[in-house]
């Protein structure tokens, strides 16, 4: 029997209200997560000042992974960048009316990048130089920081007549993020090594960027996957999840992986190139995620998780999931993955944030053998509410890098059989030895 229509109404619309991005980019699982960017001015100068840099990831799963983050804006007067340490523009710009010193960037819209690991000593600053790669706070709270000095020169300007510059722009690497007006703030206070001298920035102002899946790829990037063990039927993504094989609009945008032309597709997207080139299935999604049932004990069940990479283009460095289950306040123990529990509302833990090992499997490969990962998580039964019915034992949401995964219809949810077939051999034996009975007793009249 199929799940019951109210239930299925319910879940439907649930699911809904999750996937629509609203305009102001609120994630409900993480609803003050946000990338703040601040400026401190440290000093004056003759012609301009000296300010600290800083990129902060206060979201607790979405990162910003290799090729990292881009920063521009624009300049509010004919200011120029006469020294960067720890960062780079990616354009010097026209700098030919200095006849002298020559600035690092003469543009009105600068685009500014993080310098490589190995960069040397004397160009560094604290939190620089890790190739604008920058993780959650969960993952990694120490690496969730990214800096740099940049040396400003703008005729006569001082604390009374600077002004801020406009029009942020973050792309981590690609779009996604909307970044607001820079807004003055109370001044950064900064400590000594030793913990003995405090100081204060002449001068702060921060950019508050926030993120939106709707305007980072206008199709899903992954989809989910279901089965169980007292289920044959394997229920797979929805058939064209992120997007179709004969989208005629984009040709060429999958490639089967036994094909000649395989390596000569992947190089041609480019060094600079973010869009997916995956492998040519029903949903053509880049990521998959399954979500299998695996056993039942009488205190306990397990569950098995796998991540598959079908993108060519793409190495998921630092990967993780976002998982809501209600089951998630029993977990008893998780295999080959890290776990953090993010309970987004306060006491109700179902929710569930999980990521590779380090060395071991934090690296989602591109797509081919190895372009998986995979765990086991093992719960504890709550008998008051655990259930096979109904869709109970699969989860209500998932995530994968922060971006909201699709599920099946509950309609096509594995459903548990009327009765088990242990029970059917034990019903027919007993009818069996009944009718013997009956049979014997006629015999000894």
């Amino acid at each position: 029997m199929k799940l019951p229509t109210i239930f299925s109404l319910t879940v439907f619309v649930l699911l809904l209200g999750f996937t629509i991005t609203p305009a102001d980019a609120y994630d409900p699982l993480d609803p003050n997560g946000n990338i703040t960017i601040k400026w401190d001015i440290t000093q004056w100068t003759a012609d301009g000042y000296v300010a600290t840099v800083t990129i902060f990831n206060f979201q607790q799963y979405r990162h910003i992974q290799a090729p990292g983050w881009t920063l521009g804006w624009t300049w509010a007067k004919k200011e120029v960048i006469w020294n960067m340490v720890g960062a780079q523009t990616t354009d010097q710009g026209d700098c030919s009316k200095f006849k002298g010193n020559i600035p690092h960037c003469c543009k009105k819209d600068p685009t500014v990048v993080d310098l490589l690991p190995g960069t040397p000593y004397n160009q560094q600053v604290a939190n620089c130089c890790r190739g604008g790669v920058i993780n959650s706070m969960v993952q990694d709270p120490s690496a969730s920081v990214s800096s740099f000095l940049i040396a400003v020169g703008s005729s006569g300007t001082s604390n009374k007549t600077v002004k801020l510059p406009k029009n942020y722009t973050l792309n981590a690497p690609g779009p996604g993020y909307t970044c607001g007006p820079a807004k003055k703030g109370k001044p950064s206070e900064f400590f000594t090594a030793d913990g003995r001298r405090k100081t204060r920035a002449l001068m702060t102002w921060n950019v508050t960027c926030t993120y939106s899946q709707f305007l980072a790829q206008r199709t899903p990037t992954c989809c989910v996957s279901l089965s169980s063990f007292y289920n044959d039927t394997i229920v797979p993504c929805p058939t064209c999840t992120c997007g179709c094989q004969n989208n005629i609009t984009n040709p060429g945008s999958c490639v089967m992986g036994d094909s000649p032309y395989l390596a000569s597709a992947v190089a041609s997207g480019g060094k600079n190139n973010y869009n997916p080139l995956v492998q040519c299935t029903s949903h053509m999604c880049p990521v998959r995620i399954h979500w299998h049932v695996k056993l039942n004990y009488k205190e306990y069940w397990r569950v098995k998780i796998t991540v598959t990479n079908f993108n060519y283009r793409m190495n998921y460095t630092q990967w993780n999931l976002v998982v809501q289950h209600p089951n998630f306040d029993n977990l008893t123990q998780i295999f080959s993955f890290n776990y953090k529990s993010l309970s987004p509302y306060g006491p109700l833990n179902d929710t569930a944030m999980l990521w590779g090992v380090k060395y071991y499997n934090d690296l989602l490969m591109a797509a081919g053998p190895l372009g998986n990962v995979q765990s086991e998580l093992l719960f504890q039964k709550d008998l008051s509410t655990f259930t096979f019915k109904q869709g109970w034992a699969f989860p209500r949401r998932i995530y994968f890098n922060g971006d909201n995964c699709v599920l099946p219809s509950p309609d096509n949810y594995p459903w548990l059989p009327n009765s088990s077939p242990h029970r059917r051999a034990f019903s027919i034996f007993q009818i069996i030895t009944t009718a013997l009975a009956f049979l014997l007793s006629f015999m000894w009249i």
